[in-house]
């Protein structure tokens, strides 16, 4: 098994077992017990931490789909219409396309994608409790997506590209999907300055954090390489990781040195055209 692959099968594992636990890194929902209240660090569990920002303001919020595995909030500023085509990549138990459902209405299509087999029936349970006839939720890779070509007007996704080994791939799979003229908005974790080796090696274990997070300059050329246009940032919040976790994985002296570098991770909602 190649890292790739390796990388693929701890996220697939570790998620499954979040959606089996019906919960997320602080409870179900993004605003339970031990969360900081604006979406920044509000522990672990298991090997995740979350960032999320809070659900519970926005139509279409389902409870039991807010697992708290996001890091923003890209159905805000995804410009969804009445019946667009609307996908979600790592979709999780649903939140997000519950969300985009009210914007869409019922004549809009929502499309949920997710890697782990736990996760896309959890989000079909969720909907079908909802009564919703117009979401689907399937099982596929987000660098091999299961979509035929110009089928979707708008994707979303949250903190969750930063997961995928091959992001070149991955965009030139989002750019196949859209419709011409579709567009994008994701969120998602990127860095300015470097990680410590050791912090960066044992990102792998913490897949909710920043495993696989790229630079934030060189994420931006990887989607623009993709061809898509008007690529911006619109939203930027910083991310601090939580103290224990820094000490634990670096030791005191170095987490402490890391704290003065003024390396950064931040948690970005980026947009862009087809």
């Amino acid at each position: 098994m190649n890292s790739n692959d390796s990388i693929k099968e701890l996220v697939k594992k570790k998620y499954g077992e979040i959606a089996k636990l019906s919960t997320g890194c602080c409870g179900s929902g993004s605003g339970a017990a031990g969360s900081s209240g604006n979406g920044i660090s509000c522990g672990t569990q298991g090997d995740v931490v979350s960032f999320a920002d809070p659900y519970d303001k926005l139509a279409g919020y389902v409870p039991d789909a807010d697992l708290g595995l996001g890091c923003g909030l890209p159905t805000e500023t995804a410009g969804i219409k009445t019946g667009d085509v609307v996908l979600d990549l790592g979709s999780g138990a649903g939140n997000d396309i519950f969300v985009a459902r009210s914007e869409t209405g019922p004549e809009g299509e929502l499309i949920g994608l997710d890697m782990a087999p736990e996760m896309v029936e959890k989000a079909r349970e969720n909907a079908s409790r909802q009564g919703f006839d117009n979401v689907e939720f399937i099982l596929g890779e987000i660098e091999d997506m299961p979509l035929p070509d110009d089928k979707v007007d708008v994707v979303v996704s949250n903190c969750v590209l930063n997961l995928v080994p091959n992001k070149a791939t991955a965009f030139a799979e989002i750019h196949r999907v859209l419709k011409p003229g579709g567009h994008f908005s994701i969120s998602d974790i990127v860095l300015e300055g470097k990680l410590p080796e050791s912090l960066k090696e044992a990102a792998i274990v913490y897949v909710g954090c920043v495993a696989g997070a790229q630079q934030k300059d060189e994420y931006l050329e990887t989607i623009s390489a993709s061809g898509f246009t008007g690529v911006k940032v619109l939203k930027t919040r910083e991310i601090n990781l939580p103290d224990s976790l820094l000490d634990e994985i670096l030791g005191e002296k170095e987490a402490a040195e890391f704290r003065e570098s003024g390396v950064k991770v931040l948690s970005v909602t980026v947009y862009g055209e087809k």
